[in-house]
């Protein structure tokens, strides 16, 4: 898997976005907000980031549906909506099942502003290990139409979590993609409010690990579900 880190990203992306997981709640809805801050190289103007705003919701016991409304901000460019997106999850297996717990990930982008769709599938898969948990991604993309060139991309991304406290977990992540690699720590956690309603956050620093890389990557997240 750490040998496929090294083939190309998922396009209008940066390097560094979210750690997904093989779970789905049955009855769960969910709003969520998440962003990435990205600095490419430290001395020229060339800051970038990429929010979605969300709204998911569960169908059934294994499936989680989910639409995004993505904007987009550069060194040329002031924060605007840039695409949306539908996402869905499918739980594989039950939870403890096999020696890890599988899941596909299903998104698809249209940019609101030219032809330019992007189709991604991948697997998701996570084991616990005493206190750890391990998830990795592997994500296969396919952009299409008249203002995008065609082409088949991929990325992968690692999380190793302690499951330390429900309301703090740090962990340690690592992205792969075409446009570079990088590596650092997260916190994370659930602030719950009673039956069925709890708050995740999520709060990450990544460093490039090559040329290629951007210096540094802040990725934050917050989820409410109910």
């Amino acid at each position: 898997m750490l040998c496929l880190s090294g083939s190309p990203a998922l396009a209008g992306g940066l390097l560094v976005d979210k750690v997904y997981h093989p779970y789905v709640e049955a009855l769960e809805q969910e709003l969520g907000w998440r962003a990435t801050w990205q600095d490419h190289q430290r001395d020229e103007a060339d800051r970038a980031q990429r929010q979605h705003a969300s709204y998911g919701r569960a169908f059934g016991e294994r499936w989680f549906g989910e639409l995004n409304v993505i904007s987009a901000q550069s060194a040329s460019q002031s924060l605007a909506i840039e695409a949306v997106e539908l996402e869905a999850i499918h739980q594989l297996t039950e939870q403890g099942e096999y020696w890890a717990d599988w899941g596909l990930l299903l998104e698809l982008e249209k940019d609101i502003h030219e032809d330019a769709w992007e189709l991604a599938s991948g697997i998701l898969v996570e084991k616990e290990l005493g206190q750890w948990s391990l998830a990795a991604n592997l994500i296969v993309s396919r952009e299409w139409g008249s203002d995008t060139d065609s082409e088949l991309e991929s990325e992968f991304a690692l999380q190793a979590r302690y499951r330390y406290a429900r309301h703090i977990e740090p962990a340690l992540e690592f992205y792969g993609a075409e446009d570079g690699r990088a590596l650092g720590p997260a916190l994370m956690g659930d602030i719950r409010f009673g039956m069925r309603r709890a708050l995740h956050w999520e709060l990450g620093l990544l460093f490039g690990l090559d040329h290629d890389s951007p210096d540094n990557s802040l990725r934050a997240g917050i989820e409410y579900g109910f």
